[in-house]
């Protein structure tokens, strides 16, 4: 699909689903509040020595912290919440991590409470693709946090240059955030704590299937033009994953070494702790970023169906044309979910 075909796409759907934002939400009893929250990262339990030493690698101490709310920037939700990184790199601007709040709200237009997704953005510094779930899905009834990701937005460094030996460190950190990002939006009012999902992009969907892997901390678990075999996507895939090799390469980082880095947060190692009947996954048939095949090797090993592996006739950009048949089939699995915790009816 031509370049131009799909920025005019982004557009149609971003006016699609802005026009139900025209106005923010009251979150007066949260904003300017802080609210206490407790690490709740269960213990590892795992009998396979490989995944074992890999969620070794990325779990961290449990601990009480506090989670403030702020006034949201203009355009960026209802509210900002902050809270500290559970993995510190030394930068008091990156380790505050900080999420967007878009409030479920009702007919009358007042917030309500209802289940929440954390959505974990793109690789794009514009972050448009995680804006636009978490609006849209805030639009299917649900209260949607976007989590900016270490390095993006406020947790930008100005005058610090990205030259790809932070690379790995990041996506540990993003993992434990997006993780912990569970335990803060649970605290927070509003928010029904019994169902709260995960949803990640393209990069944040390798972000969000490690963190979903970690424990049964997430109810359900949707990973868009995602995969496994990180090693492989980073030499073969093309576009961003391409700007991932070149900057990795540049920093000296190639080869047995690179291989040896990415595995750390290789999400093969530790796919089979996903819940099959809660992890969905939407792979684009033409992706040459992140190739079908490699959402094939994430599906296997997380145990998927057919049903819950949905394959998409588009490439990592037109896919966004999907977005509204996503944003539905998210809400419909969140649903689903919530019925595999009802118990039998009496006959």
């Amino acid at each position: 699909m031509p370049i131009r075909t799909i920025a005019v796409g982004i557009v149609l759907l971003t006016l699609a689903i802005v026009s139900a934002d025209a106005y923010a939400v009251d979150l007066s009893v949260a904003i300017g509040q802080s609210f206490p929250a407790t690490d709740t990262l269960a213990d590892i339990n795992e009998e396979n020595a490989d995944a074992r030493a890999c969620l070794e690698g990325l779990c961290w101490p449990r601990v009480k912290f506090a989670v403030d709310v702020e006034a949201a920037q203009p355009g960026k939700g209802d509210a900002l919440v902050r809270f500290p990184s559970p993995r510190e790199t030394g930068s008091e601007v990156n380790d505050r991590v900080a999420m967007q709040w878009y409030a479920a709200r009702g007919e009358d237009g007042r917030a309500i409470k209802a289940p929440a997704v954390i959505v974990v953005h793109e690789s794009g510094s514009g972050m448009t693709v995680g804006q636009l779930m978490a609006k849209g899905l805030r639009n299917q009834g649900l209260h949607t946090f976007m989590i900016q990701l270490p390095g993006y937005g406020l947790r930008k460094q100005n005058g610090v240059k990205d030259d790809g030996t932070g690379f790995l460190i990041r996506m540990k950190q993003a993992v434990a955030d997006v993780r912990r990002a569970r335990d803060a939006v649970a605290a927070l009012p509003l928010v029904d704590a019994e169902h709260i999902a995960v949803q990640g992009t393209s990069l944040g969907g390798f972000v969000a299937s490690d963190a979903a892997a970690l424990d049964a901390g997430f109810d359900s678990v949707f990973l868009l033009l995602s995969g496994g075999d990180l090693n492989d996507i980073i030499h073969n895939g093309e576009r961003e994953a391409a700007k991932v090799r070149e900057r990795l390469e540049a920093a000296g980082i190639r080869g047995e070494q690179l291989a040896q880095l990415v595995g750390e947060i290789e999400p093969l190692r530790i796919a089979h702790r996903l819940n099959p009947e809660r992890t969905w996954l939407y792979n684009g048939t033409y992706d040459n970023v992140v190739p079908l095949k490699n959402g094939v090797a994430l599906a296997a090993a997380a145990r998927l169906q057919p049903e819950h592996h949905v394959r998409m006739t588009a490439n990592h950009y037109s896919g966004v044309i999907f977005i509204p048949y996503v944003l539905e089939h998210i809400r419909n699995g969140i649903d689903t979910a919530d019925r595999l915790d009802m118990p039998p009816m009496n006959n």
